[in-house]
């Protein structure tokens, strides 16, 4: 029993590699007309997600230091923690985008 199936995973992962193997290379490609306006775009909207990360940054510290004033900051350390994972994932997206298409 136990080497029927140690022989059918080996054949399953023999066949899985031959078949990966067999994919072919896309190549670098070429730019399709018009990617420097996306890429503009793109830099455009790059420069407003760390605009609105340092104002969501800014204002939750605003609204940290009244909470902390009144006695009440334990929701607001919240919305910090949910800006600053927004800003995070902001930052890394052009690295994210990088690792998936690579």
């Amino acid at each position: 029993m136990r080497t029927t199936m140690f022989t059918a995973l080996s054949a399953i992962t023999s066949t899985a590699a031959t078949v990966l193997a067999a994919v072919p290379d896309p190549g670098t490609g070429t730019e399709p007309p018009g990617a420097a306006a996306i890429l503009t775009v793109l830099g455009w909207l790059a420069w407003a997600v760390f605009a609105a990360c340092v104002a969501g940054v800014l204002i939750v510290g605003i609204k940290l230091a009244l909470a902390f004033q009144r006695g009440e900051g334990g929701q607001a350390v919240g919305q910090l923690g949910w800006v600053l994972g927004g800003a995070i994932l902001g930052s890394s997206a052009a690295a994210v985008v990088g690792l998936v298409l690579a």
